[in-house]
């Protein structure tokens, strides 16, 4: 059965699914609607999406607003990332704090993301390849962000500064403070 853990951050949660290993490789089922439902995530994903990017690329922080938020579930199919997750939640008791988790293919560990948190990680390996299931379509006009080098938030991306590659788009995003959620 899956393994569900708790993360400190209300909803998001880090899931590991049983692996089954033999001489041939290993076999895994990496989603499956009714056993999360068992578990209290109840969700319809609707869109699939899959980035692949070399050592040192941040992507994010990023999140739509509403009434577009979306809930995410990642994981990763080749090498290995640190994935973050920011609660942005208007009113929450961890508004601010972040949580984050090194996945990979070898550790097959995924992360479900609420609709609420701002989402983004760096690539700790050569490559890597991220796949992840949205419960709302992509909406560019609800699209937004936070600062990646936020300093309030203070995350450590695992990667050199001198190292860090971060699209245009990225590194000009605003604070968490400066945000109007």
């Amino acid at each position: 059965m899956t393994k569900v853990n708790e993360t400190g951050l209300g909803g998001l949660l880090l899931i590991e699914p049983r692996i089954f290993k033999d001489p041939r490789g290993y076999f895994y089922e990496s989603y499956n609607k009714q056993k999360l439902d068992l578990q209290g995530i109840f969700h319809e994903f609707i869109q699939d999406n899959q980035s692949r990017s070399t050592y040192g690329v941040i992507r994010g922080l990023h999140f739509q607003k509403e009434p577009y938020a979306q809930a995410k579930l990642v994981r990763v199919t080749e090498g290995s990332i640190y994935d973050v997750a920011v609660d942005i939640r208007p009113g929450s008791d961890t508004f601010g704090r972040w949580f984050g988790v090194e996945i990979s293919a070898e550790n097959f560990l995924q992360l479900f993301i609420p609709a609420g948190f701002a989402h983004g990680f760096s690539v700790l390996s050569d490559n890597a390849t991220v796949q992840y299931k949205c419960d709302q379509y992509y909406h560019p006009q609800s699209e937004s962000g936070i600062r990646f080098d936020d300093p309030d938030l203070q995350i450590d991306w695992r990667i050199e500064p001198n190292k860090m590659i971060v699209s245009e788009k990225d590194s000009i995003l605003p604070y968490l403070k400066q945000l109007k959620i």
